[in-house]
C-alpha cells in the first residue's frame, strides 16, 4: 500500500482542477468552474500586458524593458514581411500577441516552485490540446476570412496549383483541400505534444531521483545523481523548446496568412 501511495503519476500534472471552491459553479446547467488552467491563462495574459505596457514609454533613450518590447515587435514585423510581404504589417499585433502569449505560457509552466498564494503550482496550459486547438482554429479562421474577403471564390484556386493537368484537377483539388483543412489540427497538435512530452520526461526523472534517494545512499549515487543532472539539462532544453514552439506557431500562422493574402 505504501508503495502504491509513493508512486509518481507523470500525467497528474496535467489534470484540470477547479479552484477557489468553484467546483459547482453553473450557468444554465453548464459548469463554469474557475480552473488551474484558467488561472494560468489569466496570469500569462496579465504578465504579457505588464510586459507590453512597460515597454511603451517611448523614451528618447530607451531602457532595457523598452528595448526588449521593441526587439520582439521588430522580430515579428520582420517575420511577417519575409513571409507575407508589406501586406503582413497589419497582422503584427495579432502575431505578436499570439507569439508572446504562447511564449509566456510555456515559460511560466516551467517555474520550479509553487506560488506562495494558496500553494498554486505552475501549470502549462499549452500542454492541453483544447487550448492549442482553439489558438489554431482562431488563426485558421483569420486565414479563411481574409482569403474569402480579399479573393472571394477565387480563393479556391489555392487548391489547384498552377500548371495542373486538366484531368488531374479534381484529384489534386481534393488532396489540397484536405491538406488545408487539417492545418489547424496539426498546428495545435505540434505545440501540445512538444510541451506535454517535456513535462512528462521531467516528472519521470524526478521520480527516479526521489526513489533513488529513498532506496539509500548507494542507489542515490547511482540513480538519483545522474537523473538530477539530466533533469538540469532537460530543463535548459525545455526553455529552448518553449521559445522554439512559440516561434514555430507564429511562423506557420504567418505562412498560412500568406496563402490567404497572396494565393501562393
Amino acid at each position: 500500500m505504501a508503495a502504491e501511495q509513493g508512486k509518481v503519476d507523470p500525467m497528474h500534472q496535467f489534470a484540470i482542477e477547479p479552484m477557489f471552491g468553484s467546483a459547482h459553479w453553473e450557468i444554465a446547467g453548464y459548469n463554469i468552474a474557475f480552473t488551474n488552467s484558467a488561472l494560468w491563462m489569466a496570469i500569462a495574459t496579465v504578465a504579457l500586458w505588464i510586459f507590453v505596457a512597460g515597454g511603451m514609454k517611448r523614451e528618447l533613450v530607451p531602457g532595457r524593458w523598452q528595448m526588449a518590447v521593441e526587439s520582439f515587435t521588430g522580430f515579428i514585423d520582420d517575420l511577417l514581411e519575409a513571409n507575407v510581404g508589406k501586406a503582413g504589417r497589419k497582422y503584427v499585433p495579432y502575431i505578436f500577441s499570439l507569439f508572446m502569449f504562447i511564449l509566456f505560457a510555456n515559460l511560466l509552466g516551467l517555474i520550479p516552485l509553487p506560488l506562495a498564494l494558496a500553494g498554486v503550482h505552475p501549470f502549462t496550459f499549452t500542454s492541453h490540446f483544447t487550448v492549442t486547438g482553439v489558438l489554431a482554429i482562431l488563426s485558421f479562421a483569420i486565414v479563411l476570412v481574409v482569403g474569402f474577403w480579399k479573393h472571394k471564390l477565387h480563393f479556391f484556386s489555392l487548391f489547384v496549383p498552377h500548371g495542373t493537368p486538366l484531368v488531374m484537377i479534381p484529384l489534386i483539388f481534393m488532396i489540397e483541400l484536405v491538406s488545408f483543412m487539417i492545418r489547424p489540427f496539426s498546428l495545435g497538435l505540434r505545440l501540445f505534444v512538444a510541451m506535454m512530452a517535456g513535462h512528462v520526461l521531467l516528472e519521470v526523472l524526478s521520480s527516479f531521483v526521489i526513489d533513488g534517494l529513498n532506496a539509500g545512499a548507494t542507489f542515490g549515487l547511482i540513480v538519483s545523481l545522474p537523473s538530477f543532472l539530466l533533469m538540469i539539462g532537460i530543463c535548459a532544453l525545455e526553455i529552448l523548446v518553449a521559445g522554439i514552439q512559440a516561434y514555430v506557431f507564429a511562423l506557420l500562422t504567418s505562412l498560412y496568412i500568406n496563402d490567404a493574402e497572396n494565393l501562393h
